[in-house]
Parts: C-alpha cells; sequence; structure tokens
C-alpha cells in the first residue's frame, strides 16, 4: 500500500512549485515594504506587516522544508535554486539543513537515535536531575520560551556557528595546517561550508542594505520578531507532530520505520487557512510514509486513503499546549509521556 501510495502522489511539478513559490515570495516582499513605509505614517502598520511577515516566514520554512526532500519541484535544480532562497529568507542554510532533517526521517520513532529538536530525555534521565534542574527542563520547553528558541534556532545559531567555525579555521591555517586537515563539528562537508557562506553573506549583505536604506532599528526589529515568533511556531508545528501522549517511542533493537510514521507522528488538524500557512505539514503522517509526497498532495492522498489513516493519532488546536508538555520518553512502554505521568509514576514506586 504505501508502494503504491508513492507511486500515484510522490514527485514534485514545476509549475505548481512555481506558482507556491511566486505566491509566498511575492507577498513576502510587499509586506516588507509595507513595513518600511508604513512605520512613516503609523507603527500600528508596520506591526500589522510584521504579523503577516511572520505567517509568511512561517510557509517559507515548510516550503524549504520540502525543497530539501527534493519535492516541491519536479526539477532538481529547481530544487536546489528556491530551496536556498528560501533558506536565505527564513534565515536557515537550507542544504545544511536538509542534511539533519533527512537524520530524523530515516530514525522517526526511534527515540534511542533521534531525541527531536527539544532533546527529550528518558524517564530515567530525568528523574536522576536535580529539583531545579527539572524545572529548568520544563522551563526551557514552556510554550512561551518558543520565540527564544527560534531566535536562537534561526537567527542566532546559523550565524555564531559559522563565525566560530571560521575562526577554527583561520586558527588552523595560521599554524601552518593544510585545509584539508582541518574538521570541526560546525559542518560536516566543505560542501555544507560553502553553503553556509553562501547563506551568511546573502543574508547579512541584504540585511545591511535594507539597514542602511529604512534605518538599522527598523529593519533589525521587524526581523528578529518576526522570524523568531515563525521559528517558535515552527519548532511548536515540529514537536507536536511527533511528541504527544503515547506516541511510538521505540529503542533500537525493534523499532520499525513505518509503525513510527503511523502512530509515532500526528495528524495536526488545523483550520484551513493555517495549513495553507504551514503548507499542509499537519498531515505529518503522510509525509513520513513517503517525504517525496509534495505539500500540495498530502491533503488528496490522506483522503483518499482514510481508512489506512483511521487510527492515526490527531491533534486539534486545543490539544497542543497539552501535547507540548509530553517531554518525556518511557523506555519501558515505548511510549511518549507527560511530566505530570513522570511524577505520579515515582510518586508509586516510592
Amino acid at each position: 500500500m504505501k508502494r503504491a501510495l508513492v507511486r500515484e502522489y510522490a514527485g514534485g511539478a514545476d509549475l505548481i512549485g512555481a506558482m507556491q513559490s511566486l505566491t509566498t515570495l511575492v507577498p513576502l516582499v510587499l509586506l516588507w515594504i509595507l513595513a518600511i513605509l508604513g512605520a512613516g505614517y503609523s507603527l500600528w502598520l508596520t506591526a500589522l506587516a510584521t504579523v503577516g511577515i511572520t505567517l509568511f516566514l512561517v510557509r517559507v520554512f515548510a516550503l524549504m522544508h520540502d525543497c530539501g526532500h527534493g519535492s516541491l519541484f519536479r526539477s532538481p535544480w529547481a530544487n536546489r535554486a528556491m530551496g536556498f532562497v528560501f533558506g536565505v529568507n527564513s534565515g536557515m542554510p537550507q542544504y545544511v539543513w536538509s542534511q539533519h532533517h533527512d537524520y530524523h526521517h530515516r530514525n522517526n520513532g526511534n527515540w534511542e537515535r533521534y531525541r527531536g529538536p527539544l532533546s527529550t530525555l528518558s524517564v530515567d534521565e530525568y528523574s536522576a536531575l536535580s529539583p531545579g534542574m527539572r524545572r529548568r527542563y520544563w522551563l526551557a520547553r514552556h510554550i512561551a520560551f518558543a520565540p527564544l528558541g527560534g531566535f536562537v534556532y534561526l537567527i542566532f545559531n546559523p550565524r555564531f556557528n559559522w563565525l566560530k567555525g571560521n575562526i577554527a579555521l583561520l586558527l588552523s591555517l595560521l599554524r601552518g595546517k593544510p585545509v584539508a586537515a582541518f574538521a570541526t563539528r560546525y559542518w560536516k562537508s566543505w560542501k555544507e561550508y560553502r553553503h553556509m557562506t553562501a547563506n551568511n553573506i546573502v543574508l547579512l549583505g541584504a540585511l545591511t542594505a535594507l539597514c542602511l536604506a529604512a534605518g538599522t532599528a527598523l529593519v533589525l526589529t521587524v526581523f528578529i520578531v518576526s522570524l523568531s515568533v515563525a521559528g517558535g511556531v515552527g519548532i511548536m508545528l515540529f514537536t507536536v507532530q511527533h511528541n504527544f501522549e503515547d506516541s511510538y517511542a521505540d529503542n533500537n533493537d525493534t523499532w520499525s520505520l513505518d509503525q513510527g510514521a503511523m502512530t509515532g507522528t500526528s495528524f495536526l488538524v488545523l483550520p484551513g487557512w493555517m495549513n495553507w500557512f504551514t503548507a499542509n505539514i499537519g498531515f505529518h503522517h503522510v509525509h513520513h510514509l513517503s517525504a517525496a509526497i509534495p505539500n500540495y498532495r498530502l491533503v488528496a492522498c490522506h483522503r483518499a486513503n482514510l481508512g489506512l489513516f483511521a487510527a492515526i493519532p490527531r491533534i486539534r488546536l486545543s490539544q497542543v499546549p497539552a501535547s507540548l508538555k509530553c517531554l518525556l520518553w518511557d523506555r519501558a512502554t515505548r511510549r511518549i509521556i507527560p511530566l505530570s505521568k513522570a511524577v505520579i509514576q515515582k510518586t508509586k514506586s516510592a
């Protein structure tokens, strides 16, 4: 059945990919113009435009994600080129990110190998923490800190890691060591380094030009606020699609990739307008069955196979806050559980 789904729905279409790119990037540019020019009339116009920019940046990241899987366009060249453009707009070197994301797809549901973006602890690991460390563990993953997480993930880390790697490279060259002998944890290959460098040069160059033309305070405020909030939304979306109560979370020895897709991935039920801004990523169960299915075919695939997907865990917007509290991996039951359950278990064992 999986092979049949892939045959019918996988593969991008260049025209659809081009239309999705245009209907995302053109409004994003127009909203930036409104944010800058509107500041001369009312800061409320700038604030309203910033909200719009944030929403479109969520979609930019989602389309970058499709390009990383090679599914937005049929053409590999188009996926690479537009993936780079989306990466610059979202602050993330697309090629580097896609390599890490591919690891997630190859190990989805195997929590011994991949603990998610929040580095989810096992129940035993959490129990070994001091009360203060447990509190910090919870607070760092609280929904209120999502924009801070977005700032670190999309704005700070890609620049800081690139800078630290470059400093290490320079010091290595000054010591007379050949370039080929240089190794760092900040990139795994020179191809990754080239993509990181290109992303940072284009992004920082564009920001500098905008700051000179429209004012540093205004441009950086809009940039930082919109991208931080968009990043926070993206982290929350990703988290609740894998961290929810009783989500499949197996050990390496007994793990199944398809089981991870069917019971370790949720169907996030969103309103139509949110599905558009998130490029249908809520249909995450279909995406994990085959990442080759582009965002614009996920809904059709789901609706045509309702029987197959009947048992998929569904999460509604009202359930998102509760799902964000599911921050522990119970090795014994091979499930994700909320922090409150870990407290109950500890009390019973005592």
